[in-house]
């Protein structure tokens, strides 16, 4: 009777061990997987993401809203001139190489206006460039190998069955938790991309006032917004190569209570992370 009873327990404990190595190593595989496609994801241009959608924002920007920064153009440069020419005591104090200055700055406002999307495609491309190559090097150093494993496995063979049965149906819900960070990631990941396409949808009329002294605070803001959006994909990837490391750490640290619980903590605080990563770029670049 007792052999039969140890063999239970045996074939039970293996059953256990063998469906919470099953969970974490999934845990882990996902985690390594995430990190690879999240520095796809945000490295990518607008135009890249999704050509339909760009080339509809693109055209309404063209086609309704930059006519209306070539009005707003319009103004500023004729409010340029009219205050150039009140400065200088009605032109009897005029140099004509001021003239000269000012259809040079209205020219260089038409020429930016009327690039505006190879702009802001430029900010991007700047973006992408730096996200690809930390995208490769974050992801090169974070992968979760089957072998720092070993030590966790071996762990939960000295184990009793009770408290094997309870990190089992522990384990299952870590499920629960990754399934809210790719939610979480989803979110911000579109989100951002969506933002970038508002962004470009009105770029002209920033670009419109760029030239001018006064009124070019507002397309200085607009590209410093453009580029903390932009480098928000890397404080993104930043964020999830950090989570990486972490649960790395877990994994081979043999503790298989710490690799469940701490995995919950980490993924809430990935999540909270996540959402502050367009303040923080934000406040990098100056932009409000």
């Amino acid at each position: 009777m007792g052999i039969l009873t140890d063999w239970i327990t045996d074939w039970l404990k293996g059953l256990l061990i063998d469906g919470i190595m099953g969970n974490l190593e999934g845990l882990f595989d996902t985690v390594n997987t995430q990190v690879g496609e999240i520095a796809v994801q945000v490295g990518t241009t607008p135009a890249s993401w999704n050509a339909g959608v760009f080339s509809l924002i693109r055209q309404l920007s063209e086609t309704v809203i930059l006519p209306v920064a070539g009005l707003i153009l319009t103004f500023v440069a004729t409010y340029e001139l009219i205050q150039m020419i009140l400065e200088k005591n009605n032109m009897h104090e005029f140099d004509v190489a001021n003239i000269y200055k000012w259809v040079f700055k209205t020219a260089c406002a038409i020429l930016i206006l009327s690039n505006t999307f190879n702009i802001v495609n430029a900010v991007f491309d700047v973006s992408q460039s730096v996200i690809a190559q930390a995208g490769g090097l974050i992801q090169g150093s974070t992968d979760i190998t089957p072998d720092m494993l070993a030590n966790l496995e071996t762990t939960l063979e000295s184990m009793e069955l009770g408290p094997l049965l309870g990190l089992w149906l522990q384990s299952s819900l870590i499920g629960i938790t990754m399934w809210a960070l790719n939610t979480v990631i989803f979110v911000i990941v579109y989100g951002r991309m969506i933002e970038i396409y508002l962004l470009a949808s009105l770029a002209p009329v920033p670009m419109a006032t760029l030239a001018n002294r006064e009124m070019g605070n507002m397309g200085q803001n607009y590209l410093r917004s453009l580029f903390a959006v932009g480098f928000q994909g890397l404080l993104i990837l930043v964020c999830v190569g950090i989570y990486a490391v972490l649960i790395q750490g877990i994994a081979t640290g043999g503790d298989p209570i710490g690799a469940i619980w701490g995995t919950v903590g980490y993924t809430v605080l990935l999540c909270f992370m996540l959402f502050k990563t367009g303040s923080i770029s934000k406040s990098i670049f100056g932009a409000h």
